[in-house]
């Protein structure tokens, strides 16, 4: 069995690599795409890496700007976090709230990105309309679940805020109320939140990859980039299928970005490993005893989280925070962890064992929010999104694209600067075991 990627050490991604095996494609026919022609030697945009992101942008510039686009993915599209993450279509990305930005950017700015928010829900619904995408998108209502009665109450004082300053239509439930949508002992109370759902986050990345070359984007998959030169008319640009020069250069890669592509990126884009487990189908008895209904997803209010949501064959999908190293990845410590938290979440399944087990990287950024950005040679990337990136990466990939064309964005700090280094850049995973330590420590005798 290879080596399991780790790009915080990595200083190239190989090529032809299947797909992970999890849940999302599994019984999906996934063949390796075969190549229809040669790498060209010349192109005006090269987009390197094609999920969400990449998928997006090169999308954006083809239809909208009528572009020549080749667009780069090492493996299959949509091989990283694309096609591994959970399907929780949030309004958000990053790590901070609206309250939260709020206090750091003030009640303006904060509202403005509550509407830029609102833009990436929107763009994911059109793409999808466009692209005639069935990505199984399930009934709206998502739960922000309070795991002690602390963080009930102020998850209470957090529904009154996000109802007076940004007229959002949350809604606050008490121990009370929150029977009816989940039968847990941890669950002191829940923040629901109306516009966020649950999706299949592979049949989205496929009906993207489609929508994306019928618009005429030039797709090469198991093109691996190895390499970039800055010519000052461009970039020389050197993969594992030859040489080709472009204009201009999007690296739409995120967590994924092997350390000496872009070292910027790496300094300011720390990967860190989100496993997820998912069960057999429930039977109904069992989906009555954990109180589980059509659509239901949550996340706790833990420092390190733990999401979950009810599939649509009757699977529990449960998720959180794995091995800080690749190379840990595959002790059997880290699923058993997530199946024993499952356990503890929902009694009922006590006994029940997951089926499938899978992770990913997510782009944890310093300041907790993403970048959509420009480096000093003129390259743009996005990066960043702390794991919430699956409705925002795709207008992300829009604002990408704008960026190039010398459009005016928001004036949000995400399109203004870019991302921040991590301090003491070679130590980021000895602080990011201290802090793992800490937050076990916070989420028992704190929170």
């Amino acid at each position: 069995m290879p080596a399991f990627y780790d790009p915080y050490i990595a200083t190239s991604l190989d090529s032809g690599n299947h797909y992970v095996d999890s849940y999302w494609t599994a019984g999906t026919s996934v063949a390796s795409q075969a190549q229809s022609s040669a790498l060209p030697k010349q192109a005006e945009i090269v987009v390197v890496g094609a999920g969400y992101t990449g998928l997006s942008c090169a999308y954006e510039l083809s239809q909208r700007y009528q572009r020549q686009v080749v667009l780069l993915e090492a493996n299959q599209p949509g091989w990283g976090c694309s096609s591994r993450n959970a399907g929780f279509v949030l309004r958000g990305t990053g790590r901070l709230g609206l309250s939260q930005l709020k206090a750091r950017f003030g009640l303006e700015l904060a509202q403005l990105f509550h509407q830029e928010y609102g833009l990436a829900l929107q763009r994911l619904k059109d793409l999808v309309a466009v692209g005639n995408i069935d990505c199984q998108a399930q009934t709206p209502g998502y739960l922000k679940i309070a795991h002690t009665v602390k963080q009930a109450q102020l998850l209470q004082q957090q529904a009154e805020r996000l109802q007076r300053d940004f007229a959002y239509a949350v809604s606050f439930l008490d121990q009370t109320a929150l029977q009816a949508c989940i039968n847990s002992p941890g669950a002191f109370g829940a923040l629901r939140l109306p516009d966020c759902y649950g999706i299949n986050p592979f049949l989205l990345l496929r009906g993207l990859a489609g929508l994306a070359e019928r618009s005429g984007v030039k797709l090469f998959a198991n093109t691996s980039l190895q390499a970039i030169n800055h010519t000052g008319a461009g970039y020389q640009l050197t993969t594992s299928a030859g040489s080709l020069h472009c204009e201009k250069l999007v690296l739409a890669t995120n967590a994924y970005t092997p350390k000496n592509i872009l070292p910027e990126l790496n300094r300011g884009c720390l990967p860190v490993l989100s496993s997820i487990i998912v069960t057999r189908p429930l039977t109904a008895s069992e989906l009555s005893a954990c109180g589980l209904t059509p659509g239901f997803m949550a996340m706790d209010t833990r420092a390190l989280k733990y999401y979950y949501r009810l599939l649509p064959d009757n699977r529990v999908l449960f998720g959180g925070r794995s091995a800080i190293s690749g190379a840990d990845l595959a002790k059997p410590h880290y699923p058993a962890q997530l199946r024993q938290a499952l356990w503890q979440t929902l009694p009922a399944l006590q006994g029940i064992d997951y089926q499938y087990h899978w992770a990913g990287w997510v782009g944890v950024s310093y300041d907790d929010l993403p970048r959509i950005a420009q480096t000093s040679e003129g390259i743009y990337y996005a990066a960043g999104y702390c794991g919430s990136g699956v409705s925002y990466s795709l207008l992300a990939g829009q604002r990408l694209a704008e960026k190039l064309m010398g459009e005016t964005l928001p004036p949000l700090p995400l399109y203004q600067s870019p991302l921040q280094p991590f301090p003491f850049t070679r130590g980021r995973r000895l602080a990011q075991y201290a802090y793992y330590q800490w937050a076990q420590f916070a989420d028992r005798f704190l929170s």
